[in-house]
């Protein structure tokens, strides 16, 4: 079982051109995302997280479920749910402008426990910025690597929603000890202003750095980097992109029976290239059609480079 901890909204994407082009909600979330692409890569997933009991909530909870998610670890408030309004570049690319006050993910509490037969734990964005759901989901980062488990973590930064950045680098900083998988974006990576080498140094087995088009990389506690190219795709949107690496990282190291601490450093070159292609790959599809509609398993079959889906 892998379990997404953090936030699930609603995105505001504008179809159509101009300030005041129509507005159309889709369901989002880097978490909610990432646990939405493992259910349909056929990953047994649960989410943890705190969920409005409004409309939005309960679309959020159906995606959840139409993908397999268990969602018995959701709380519930009545709250608001968290709206992100996209906006989209000319590329495809996708910056945001949240409405969090007051919103029911923010009031998450730590369980006392996770869901049983959890193997690995993923977190991210805004989950790990927005007090005081952010402490919350800290202490279920610190407590799922002290009981062995595998962690993973993908910041997501979003600058708008960071009132201190030098405060929120310390604190990130803070993390890696407890952070098996290290995923950032190569934006990400500037904003944060760190090195592949120091933050392995922190804590973290391997860091994968997404550089949009041009592949992934992944950095080694051993010293090793491997990189793949970009898949070639007509890119309509890039929302969600990033949440099918999380994804399909996560799936593929399960598939190779490496979702545990210390798995990464014995993952061989050929292990590693097959992982970072099909996470490419699945990132392609994601970008191909609007919104982070990410790929199912049969979408991403290719035995020709020996890839695994589940």
């Amino acid at each position: 079982m892998i379990v997404v901890a953090g936030e699930a909204l609603v995105d505001l994407v504008p179809r159509g051109e101009g300030p005041l082009a129509a507005l159309t909600p889709a369901l989002g979330g880097g978490p909610y995302n990432t646990a939405v692409a493992l259910g349909r890569l056929g990953s047994p997933t649960a989410f943890c997280s705190r969920v409005s009991s409004d409309a939005y909530g309960e679309a959020l909870l159906d995606g959840l479920r139409r993908a397999r998610v268990d969602v018995s670890a959701v709380q519930r408030g009545p709250e608001p749910t968290t709206l992100a309004l996209a906006t989209l570049g000319a590329d495809g690319s996708a910056a945001y402008s949240f409405y969090v006050e007051g919103t029911a993910d923010r009031l998450f509490t730590a369980p006392a426990t996770l869901p049983a037969g959890t193997r690995a734990v993923s977190f991210g964005t805004c989950s790990l910025v927005l007090e005081p759901g952010a402490s919350a989901y800290e202490q279920v980062l610190r407590r799922a690597s002290a009981q062995g488990l595998f962690t993973a973590l993908d910041p997501n930064v979003r600058p708008g929603l960071i009132p201190d950045p030098d405060a929120y680098r310390a604190r990130f900083a803070g993390w890696l000890p407890s952070v098996t998988l290290l995923k950032l974006s190569e934006e990400d990576a500037r904003w944060l202003g760190g090195s592949p080498r120091k933050w392995l140094a922190a804590g973290p087995e391997a860091v994968v750095i997404t550089a949009g088009g041009d592949g992934l990389t992944a950095f080694t506690r051993g010293g090793a980097v491997y990189s793949v190219p970009g898949e070639q795709v007509d890119v309509v949107d890039t929302i969600g992109a990033g949440d099918t690496v999380n994804a399909a990282l996560l799936h593929g190291l399960a598939a190779q029976d490496a979702l545990a601490p210390r798995a990464l450093d014995a993952l061989d070159p050929q292990g590693w290239s097959r992982l970072l292609r099909f996470a490419a790959r699945a990132a392609a599809v994601t970008c191909s059609r609007a919104g982070a509609e990410p790929p199912y398993a049969h979408e991403l079959e290719q035995p020709s480079d020996g890839g695994r889906t589940g």
